[in-house]
């Protein structure tokens, strides 16, 4: 089955790519969750749009990945989150929470598709978020999790 990825999905492809895939694959996963349409010659034409939009949003050029790495990388980011007396969160962090958390700590913008987080994080503490900023540049940057008052 030939899928057009609407989505960057780890290990298959970026936004606009045409692969193909196992039927199951495609049908039972890909497309239910919107990270990718059928390929059709239809469709086909809406490749460049898609490559246009992924252009906009993606970092220039590895100089400008380089540039936001060593940004990320000096920043303090913490959350408040609600927690009981154990340090056990109410919930988990989401990578939203992660990502708004670094734009308030003065940071760039980030996409929250591109957070590779350590796991589910349901305590507090210290935890490293990996942020895959171009094919060649990883970013880690360390997120403290504390309980609001």
């Amino acid at each position: 089955m030939k899928v057009i990825l609407t989505q960057e999905v780890s290990g298959l492809g970026t936004p606009g790519d045409v692969v193909d895939v196992k039927d199951g694959y495609g049908r039972n996963y890909l497309l239910p969750q919107g990270f990718g349409i059928r390929w059709s010659k239809g469709a086909e034409k809406e490749v460049t749009n898609i490559k246009r939009a992924r252009g906009a949003r993606e970092i220039r050029d590895l100089g400008h990945a380089n540039e936001v790495k060593a940004q990320l990388e000096g920043l303090k980011v913490s959350l408040q989150v609600r927690a009981g007396d154990g340090g056990r969160l109410f919930g988990s962090v989401t990578p939203v929470e992660i990502v708004d958390a670094v734009k308030s700590a003065g940071g760039p913008s980030l996409d929250r598709r591109r957070l590779e987080l350590p796991g589910h994080i349901k305590s507090t503490g210290s935890y490293p978020v990996k942020v895959k900023l171009h094919p060649e540049v990883t970013a880690t940057f360390d997120v403290n999790v504390n309980r609001s008052k």
